[in-house]
């Protein structure tokens, strides 16, 4: 359907047109309806062709490497959608559909050049959308990330933290059994066979000194690393309830394009009865 320069006067890329330009634009572009809950297009189809919101509301959806159904924008009065792959003359990466009755412009490549030809900084107006969705876009992918715990944790440690998880790693092992009983075992059997001689004899309370400030040195350093041990797992039960969260409304979403289909499959029985009745003398 031929477009009416008046419409385009109502939209905010296009307001700041004269007449003439307006005129000429509008007998490029088209204007196409659309009802409600109708595809304009789907993931994959040709991207010749970009849409401007006249009135009504337009859901843009992508699918991630999960195959889930990510909503990546909700255009609205004014505001573009699918202009990337129109001016890539690439495959559409996203599919829109109508929320509701929706009425927009159609534009291609060539509508556009003539634009900039007669109004070139209405490109810096079609930019800021594009600035716009690429922005969300990457805020999108940062909170859907998956992000493990552990490197969370490791981008904010200080040193101190650091030499924590290796005493408590090192102090809980075998290795420091071994060789700790290693020494216990010939500090004690040398100050004996030493006799009078000995440094530390029995009851080797030297021993008992250097065994006491070590062991009020390593409990808190343990203490440290439980603590993060524990700031991990928190982390850890965080990103599972997100994940968790998003699953619901994954499911919510199944369950009410299940219902919508059950209500077209309704619709269709109906239509079907109708013609049959209509037949029957």
């Amino acid at each position: 359907m031929a477009c009416d320069p008046e419409v385009l006067r109502h939209v905010p890329l296009f307001a700041l047109l004269d007449e003439e330009e307006t005129a000429v634009l509008a007998g490029q572009v088209e204007v196409r309806q659309f009802a409600a809950r109708q595809r304009i297009y789907k993931l994959g189809d040709p991207g010749g062709r970009a849409y401007v919101v006249v009135s009504g509301m337009v859901q843009v959806t992508t699918v991630d490497e999960d195959h889930q159904e990510v909503v990546v924008d909700e255009p609205t009065h004014g505001e573009f959608f699918g202009f990337a792959s129109m001016l890539e003359e690439t495959a559409h990466e996203s599919s829109a559909i109508a929320l509701e009755e929706t009425v927009c412009i159609e534009v291609d490549r060539h509508d556009i050049a003539i634009l900039l030809e007669r109004k070139p900084m209405s490109g810096m107006d079609m930019l800021a959308v594009l600035g716009r969705q690429f922005h969300a876009s990457q805020k999108l992918v940062r909170v859907r990330a998956a992000r493990n715990p552990n490197e969370v944790i490791e981008e904010k440690e200080t040193f101190g933290e650091r030499v924590a998880d290796r005493v408590a790693s090192f102090g809980g092992s075998w290795t420091f059994i071994g060789s700790f009983a290693i020494v216990l075992t010939s500090y004690a059997s040398l100050n004996v066979g030493l006799a009078t001689r000995a440094w530390d004899p029995y009851p080797f309370i030297l021993l008992n000194l250097f065994l006491s400030m070590l062991a009020a040195i390593q409990a808190p350093v343990i203490m440290m690393s439980q603590n993060r041990q524990d700031k991990k797992d928190r982390l850890r039960g965080e990103l599972d309830y997100e994940v968790n969260r998003r699953a619901e409304t994954e499911i919510q979403g199944l369950a009410h394009k299940i219902n919508l289909i059950g209500d077209k499959i309704g619709d269709v029985e109906d239509l079907l009865r109708n013609r049959i009745e209509h037949r029957t003398p």
